[in-house]
């Protein structure tokens, strides 16, 4: 007969990673407030090659969106109107009605939501305040620091 010394064995411990938005998200935003002007947002999201973002207001609600599409609209006014300076304020050309995510769905929703709605960013967002952003490239990092034993 052979006995076995090695003791009682104990379940080995599930560890999880981290899945979900708020995990990955980013959260040192630009953002706009709607009163600034969309020259003030042109100058910023080309010295910071961004492409839109979020704008709150004064208490850190998230009131919309701004693109480089919404500048566009304005640079075409301004065109027609021989105004070389956009000075309407951003609450005019936002995106208002914004879909948004709360950070605690799964990166993997978070996928699936882009790819049906065809959405390259969405705001993150808790009780109305804006907690940070996840985009497309924030989900493609995240994948391949995942073991694929912990996905479900």
């Amino acid at each position: 007969m052979v006995k076995s010394f090695q003791g009682v064995r104990e379940a080995p411990v599930k560890l999880t990673q981290p899945i979900l938005v708020e995990d990955h998200m980013t959260t040192n935003l630009i953002t706009f407030h709607p009163e600034d002007t969309i020259d003030h947002v042109i100058h910023v999201l080309t010295k910071r090659h961004i492409s839109g973002a979020p704008v709150i207001d004064d208490e850190g609600t998230l009131v919309g969106m701004i693109s480089e599409g919404d500048c566009l609209k304005e640079i075409i006014r301004g065109q027609y109107n021989n105004t070389p300076k956009f000075p309407s304020p951003v609450a005019c050309y936002m995106t208002k009605d914004v879909i948004t995510l709360s950070p605690d769905i799964t990166i993997f929703d978070a996928a699936n939501r882009f790819l049906t709605l065809k959405i390259r960013r969405f705001p993150v967002v808790k009780e109305g305040k804006l907690l940070g952003q996840i985009s497309v490239s924030d989900i493609i990092r995240a994948i391949p620091k995942l073991k694929s034993s912990t996905w479900r």
